[in-house]
């Protein structure tokens, strides 16, 4: 695959946010602790008092509170800085604890005053259940802060999550949703350096990963269909891989 990055940074500079222009502005200077605090400072303008950050970072949820989709992207952008840290990792990480539910879950969506620019899948959560989808995704992200983050690898919400993640992937027995497996799948990969139960798990959920990689997405869009980088993204993971059994091969 040959990725042309001056047409990238053409496409970005006509329709991409501050946020998106200031990540792939980090992308080409690798070093740069400038880059890295514009990165810092683009992800605070959707930080509210709370320590959680809505207002939008999550593009198809415009409203202003702050939600755990949110949290995903705020730390996918933090994580993206290290090894710079900033305090606004364990605020956010106090936040999340405050909206984790008793079985250590995250809701898929809080509540929304005015759903107005929030696709329904949001605006019609219920936020009283826990799902695996959100929580492994902000989980995955988490972990990738820690690994240079000592304040975050230490805060008592992230093993909270990560325990929850792993008693639901443990419990699945038949193909699960196509996102909530592209997500079990990259919180594992990103928590197997510091829990000997990824590797364990991660080989349960590869018998639910065809030959080719692709996996369509039940109600999505026409031809909506997840592949290999959705389920491990990041270069700098485990080093380990998902096993198939053949016996479960489609």
């Amino acid at each position: 695959m040959t990725i042309d990055i001056n047409r990238a940074g053409s496409f970005l500079a006509e329709h991409g946010r501050l946020l998106d222009r200031r990540r792939f502005a980090l992308l080409g200077s690798g070093t740069s602790q400038a880059d890295r605090e514009a990165v810092f400072a683009a992800v605070e303008a959707h930080r509210n008092a709370d320590g959680g950050y809505g207002w939008g970072l999550e593009p198809d949820l415009r409203a202003p509170e702050s939600q755990p989709a949110a949290a995903l992207h705020a730390l996918e952008a933090l994580a993206d800085c290290g090894p710079a840290t900033t305090p606004a990792t364990c605020r956010l990480f106090d936040w999340l604890d405050s909206v984790t539910l008793r079985d250590g879950g995250l809701p898929f969506a809080l509540p929304i005053a005015d759903p107005a620019g929030c696709a329904p899948f949001w605006s019609d959560a219920d936020p009283s259940e826990s799902s695996l989808q959100i929580t492994a995704a902000v989980a995955a992200q988490a972990h990738r802060v820690a690994r240079f983050d000592e304040a975050a690898k230490n805060h008592p919400w992230l093993e909270r999550a990560t325990r929850y993640c792993f008693d639901a992937i443990a419990a699945i027995d038949r193909p699960p949703f196509a996102y909530v497996l592209s997500f079990a799948l990259q919180v594992l990969d990103s928590s197997a350096h510091s829990h000997p139960r990824a590797l364990e798990l991660m080989g349960r959920l590869g018998q639910f990963v065809p030959r080719d990689g692709a996996i369509p997405v039940d109600g999505g869009t026409e031809g909506e269909t997840l592949h290999l980088l959705n389920f491990r993204p990041h270069a700098r993971s485990s080093g380990s891989r998902p096993r198939r059994r053949r016996s479960r091969e489609r």
